[in-house]
């Protein structure tokens, strides 16, 4: 399902790293993420809603200019 909030997404398990593309075009690697975490984001009706739960301020992060 397509989100208002996040444009691309992936995953990478061997890292538990988390990349996440914003519509604004920002891109973030959230760390540490755990693949259980990945899929559920994976399964979500609302990408964004829960990006905001489950993923913002709770893992550290690198932005990519």
């Amino acid at each position: 399902m397509p989100s208002s909030v996040i444009r691309a997404f992936d995953y990478d398990p061997a890292e538990e790293r988390l990349d996440i593309e914003f519509v604004s075009g920002r891109r973030y690697s959230y760390l540490a993420v755990p693949e259980r975490v990945a899929d559920a984001l994976r399964r979500a009706a609302s990408k964004g809603g829960f990006f905001n739960r489950r993923i913002r301020d709770r893992y550290d992060y690198v932005e990519h200019g």
